[in-house]
């Protein structure tokens, strides 16, 4: 595919999750039973995608979803994919 195309840049986003050990930390009880919803190509998608586990899973208040710009790990310097 050619950088002249009008396609939206891919800025890669993944939504995981688990339940926390403590409300307000970020350290889960069981890595084992993580979560890994997906890695989608804009934030839009993945708030989505957060969105609907967090709703599922709202009675359990231990369990939280995050979002992770991976695009902004990928080259960590600019904050921009390669």
């Amino acid at each position: 595919m050619s950088e002249n195309t009008s396609e939206p840049k891919q800025l890669l986003h993944l939504v995981f999750g688990g339940e926390l050990k403590k409300l307000g930390g970020v350290e889960f009880r069981d890595l084992d039973k993580l979560d890994i919803v997906g890695i989608y190509p804009n934030f839009e998608t993945a708030q989505r995608a957060w969105k609907s586990k967090a709703q599922a899973t709202v009675d359990n208040a231990h369990m939280r979803y995050f979002i992770v710009h991976m695009h902004k790990l990928l080259d960590p310097n600019t904050g921009k994919a390669g």
